[in-house]
């Protein structure tokens, strides 16, 4: 049951965040008048801000796994919306801003919590079957997305419907069980080895 838990959450973040990363640089230049060249740019800045990732797997370690997903959840599903209601202005470099610091952050916090929930030798295969409902949500959302432009000219229903997945993330995470008599009694670093499986 704890897999297929944190099964699901693991697909919320698959389907929402490729969705943003397939097309956001097409929505940038077809639906906000922004060059090739410089949504090219601001896709690069995603790349650097992603560097800074590793510190909402800090942050998990202090506050808890379940509010530290929660937390890179509500960050990007906040970006999803930015897009997907077609707010004016800059705010659409606030959203490239909330989803670079925080997109790939979401695989490291799963392995720790799989570590966290389980013990090591049920962690390791955990973690297989958490990367094929992973795998079903990174494909379905691009999917979906693409289909639904096509019907309606556009990419908004598709960065709703991501962030609707996001929201459905947090949601599943903070809705999580504390650690059972398993887990370890301190949480397992998402830098240490464990986390890194």
């Amino acid at each position: 049951r704890t897999t297929i838990r944190l099964g699901l959450i693991y697909a919320m973040y698959g389907f929402s965040y490729a969705i943003y990363a397939t097309f956001i640089v097409t929505t940038l230049v077809r639906e906000r008048g922004i060059a090739e060249g410089s949504a090219g740019l601001i896709w690069a800045v995603v790349g650097f801000l992603s560097l800074f990732c590793s510190l909402f797997g800090a942050l998990s370690d202090r506050v808890g796994r379940k509010l530290g997903l929660a937390t890179v959840f509500g960050l990007q599903a906040v970006a999803f919306l930015i897009v997907g209601l077609q707010l004016p202005g800059g705010l659409v470099y606030l959203s490239v801003f909330l989803f670079g610091i925080c997109a790939w952050s979401v695989p490291g916090i799963m392995g720790a919590t799989a570590g966290d929930y389980m013990p090591p030798e049920q962690a390791i295969k955990a973690l297989g079957a958490l990367t094929v409902f992973f795998g079903i949500g990174q494909a379905a959302g691009p999917a979906i997305a693409g289909i639904l432009a096509e019907r309606t000219g556009q990419f908004a229903i598709g960065y709703l419907l991501a962030a609707a997945a996001a929201v459905l993330g947090a949601a599943g995470s903070l809705a999580m069980r504390q650690p059972g008599t398993h887990a370890s009694p301190h949480p397992t670093p998402t830098g240490s080895p464990a986390a890194d499986r």
